[in-house]
C-alpha cells in the first residue's frame, strides 16, 4: 500500500490473486445477481435506528439517502456524528466494496456480509467537534462535482478494462497486474470522495489521484 495512504480518512487496499478461476470468471455476470440484487435492496431500503437499550437494529425506511441527510443535519446543528450510524455505513460501505470487488473479477471469492476477506477498506471516525466544519455538509455535493465528472470518464476505462481483463482471465487464469492496479485505484479513488461528499467523514478535500 502506498505509505502516504494511511494519511487519508478512506483507504482501500484488494490482494493481488496469484490465479483465477475460468470458470468462475467466465459467469460472473450470472452468479453475481444474487449479492448485487442483496446490495441494492439494502442500499434502497434500510436504515438504521437506536432502541431504548442503546442497540442499533435495522427498519425499513428511505434508503441510505435518509442517513446521509440525517448525518448533515446532526453535524451542521449539533456537531455530532453518532457512531452507530457511522459504524453501519462503515460495515456497509465494506460489503458494497467486496460486492464490486467480486463484479470487477478482482476475487473468486464470493462476497460475505460480516468478513473482511481480500477487500481492506478503513475509514476513520471523526470527531465532529474539532475535525467536522459544520457548514461544510451543505456544500461538500456540490464541491465534489469535478471529482464525479471525472470519475465519469474513468468509469468508461473501468469498464474496459474489466472486459480486457475477463478475456485476459479466461486465457490466462490471471488479472494482468497494470489492469488490477488501475481498477482499484479508480475504487479507491471514488471511495475518498465517497467518504467526503456524502459519508461526511472527513473535511480534506480528495485528490485527483488513483494512488
Amino acid at each position: 500500500m502506498d505509505p502516504q495512504s494511511s494519511q487519508y480518512a478512506a483507504r482501500l487496499q484488494v490482494d493481488y490473486p496469484d490465479r483465477l478461476d475460468r470458470l468462475t470468471t467466465f459467469l460472473r455476470i450470472i452468479w453475481a445477481i444474487p449479492i448485487v440484487v442483496i446490495a441494492g435492496l439494502l442500499s434502497s431500503s434500510f436504515t438504521m435506528i437506536e432502541d431504548a437499550s442503546g442497540e442499533a437494529t435495522a427498519e425499513t425506511t428511505g434508503g441510505l439517502a435518509s442517513i446521509v441527510v440525517a448525518t448533515a443535519l446532526m453535524i451542521l446543528f449539533r456537531r455530532r456524528y453518532p457512531r452507530w450510524w457511522f459504524d453501519f455505513l462503515r460495515e456497509f460501505t465494506r460489503f458494497q466494496g467486496r460486492v464490486l470487488a467480486y463484479v470487477a473479477l478482482l476475487t473468486d471469492r464470493y462476497p460475505s456480509t460480516v468478513d473482511e476477506q481480500t477487500v481492506h477498506l478503513e475509514i476513520d471516525y471523526p470527531d465532529a467537534k474539532h475535525d467536522l466544519n459544520r457548514w461544510l455538509p451543505l456544500v461538500k455535493w456540490l464541491l465534489a462535482l469535478p471529482h464525479v465528472i471525472a470519475l465519469a470518464l474513468v468509469g468508461i476505462a473501468v469498464i474496459l478494462a474489466i472486459v480486457t481483463a475477463w478475456f485476459a482471465i479466461l486465457l490466462t487464469g490471471r488479472y494482468p497486474p497494470a489492469l488490477f492496479d488501475f481498477v482499484v485505484g479508480a475504487c479507491r479513488w471514488a471511495l475518498r470522495v465517497q467518504a467526503y461528499a456524502f459519508l461526511l467523514v472527513t473535511d480534506r478535500y480528495p485528490p485527483f489521484s488513483l494512488r
